[in-house]
């Protein structure tokens, strides 16, 4: 009998032939982003870092605060992953050149073995809730400028990186004309806020927006919730803390409060019925992770029953149908959730370059759960759902 042990397969051999995407990750804004391209009358009201040492910040108009100084990364330029919250003042000369620069980021990508990327914003918010603090002119320019920027990154990366732009949530018909403006540089989705009653709006299962959801079924854009992505959601990260926490355990239990509030959003958006009218809508619930989802379903539809409700479709249903969710760290009970939730229904993301994300191999870190995978569901988790949700050439 040989002495010698079988080595276990690593996650690349065992995904070996799949091209895998990563669906969600974030773009540190450069300094110089919006004022570089911004006419001249408005170079001094756009987004832009003002003061020094810890005086630093991110200001639009005059002086209206809107972020820290940080480039948003945990992920430094020695290739260290910065622990707490001590990222969040991390400067962009200090950081790995692959949270702002294509090129870097493309290298990267290639050293991990991802295929592609979806990108998301930081400064202006995770759906430009921020930029609410200013005129609906300046914050649609930030956003437009924004957009084009991400545009060409995605250009420049070869079609691998692939941003989802942020669209003016306040005005129905400037969303639909900013959509079609990002459409002529290949846009695959949008950023949405889910808390647009929250200032005086519609809700999102108002036909109010039907116009929107008309485009983006259309053009088979998927409509992205990221935590966070609205007013409401972050406070979630601050209110959900006991008095007295350290920095670092904010963090901590601010960040599972943050997926939290996505079980807020996906439940509302079920109750509403409203998908019931877009069966072809896609929804993705980004960066909140998966093994919620069996939970709400049963109670949605155990209370919806108690409270004598009933749905042209059941909501697990729809689930199936219309709901992607974006996984990172859970690897424990991942299969199982696989199993209850469906292979059909999630996706890989690795969350660079924030504090949570997996680095520097996020594939490593889910070797196990890959091994207890299909080839069938390893496919459709790490490439083929997102290629199919985000319309991605894989072939």
């Amino acid at each position: 009998m040989s002495n010698v042990t079988a080595l276990k397969p690593t996650a690349r051999e065992m995904l070996a032939g799949i091209k895998i995407i990563d669906v969600d990750t974030h773009v540190s804004e450069w300094p110089e982003l919006w004022t570089e391209r911004a006419p001249a009358a408005y170079k001094n009201r756009m987004p832009r870092i003002v003061g020094k040492g810890a005086e630093r910040k991110w200001i639009i108009d005059e002086d209206t605060f809107i972020y820290n100084s940080g480039a948003a990364a945990a992920v430094m330029k020695d290739g260290s992953k910065a622990r707490g919250a001590v990222f969040a003042g991390t400067e962009i000369h200090e950081v790995h050149a692959g949270a702002y620069d294509v090129h870097a980021r493309v290298k990267m990508m290639d050293e991990q073995g991802i295929y592609a990327q979806i990108a998301y914003p930081n400064v202006l918010g995770f759906s430009g809730q921020n930029a609410m603090k200013t005129d609906p002119a300046l914050r649609l320019l930030a956003m437009q400028i924004f957009n084009d920027a991400m545009g060409d990154m995605q250009k420049d990366s070869g079609q691998r990186i692939f941003p989802m732009p942020m669209l003016p949530w306040w005005d129905i018909d400037e969303s639909v004309k900013e959509l079609e403006r990002c459409l002529k540089w290949g846009a695959k989705g949008i950023n949405w806020n889910p808390d647009t009653h929250s200032h005086g709006l519609p809700s999102i299962a108002d036909p109010h927006w039907n116009k929107l959801w008309e485009a983006c079924v259309a053009n088979k854009l998927p409509v992205n919730f990221h935590i966070g992505a609205s007013d409401e959601s972050v406070s979630w990260f601050f209110q959900g803390s006991l008095p007295g926490f350290s920095n670092d355990q904010q963090m901590a239990m601010g960040s599972v409060m943050l997926f939290i509030g996505n079980l807020r959003v996906m439940g509302n958006i079920l109750a509403s019925r409203f998908l019931e009218k877009w069966p072809e809508l896609n929804i993705v619930s980004v960066e909140s992770g998966a093994g919620w989802i069996p939970y709400l379903l049963e109670a949605l539809e155990y209370m919806s029953v108690e409270a004598g409700l009933s749905y042209q479709t059941p909501p697990s249903e729809v689930f199936k149908r219309q709901i992607y969710a974006c996984t990172f760290f859970e690897r424990a009970n991942f299969v199982d959730t696989v199993r209850q939730v469906g292979a059909d229904n999630i996706m890989f993301e690795t969350d660079f370059p924030h504090p949570a994300c997996l680095y520097p191999d996020g594939l490593d870190y889910m070797v196990d759960a890959i091994a207890a995978l299909t080839p069938e569901e390893r496919f459709k988790i790490f490439s083929g759902n997102a290629a199919r949700v985000y319309n991605i050439d894989i072939s």
